[in-house]
């Protein structure tokens, strides 16, 4: 058997993952003790999804001020533009 090239150098440093590494890993749930999964507290798939993901631009200092508002911030940008709608219409 092949001898498989280090993932990473001497100086920590961790190289570029080819395909065929990938192809080796497995997934958590099969090698990860149940014990440490549980203090994971890894989640199923959302039941029935609440948001939708899209791709938006905004301002960056709009972006920023909510930003430095800590976490949350999107969920904060969510509401005011639901405030918004209460007054307007976005036609």
């Amino acid at each position: 058997m092949a001898r498989r090239k280090p993932l990473s150098d001497a100086d920590g440093e961790v190289r570029e993952l080819t395909a065929d590494d990938m192809a080796k890993f497995k997934p958590a749930v099969k090698v990860l003790p149940s014990s440490l999964r549980k203090k994971l507290g890894v989640r199923g798939p959302q039941r029935t999804p609440t948001k939708e993901r899209i791709t938006i631009r905004l301002s960056r200092e709009v972006v920023e001020q909510f930003r430095e508002s800590g976490e949350g911030w999107q969920s904060r940008v969510d509401a005011a533009l639901r405030e918004w709608l209460k007054n307007h219409s976005p036609a």
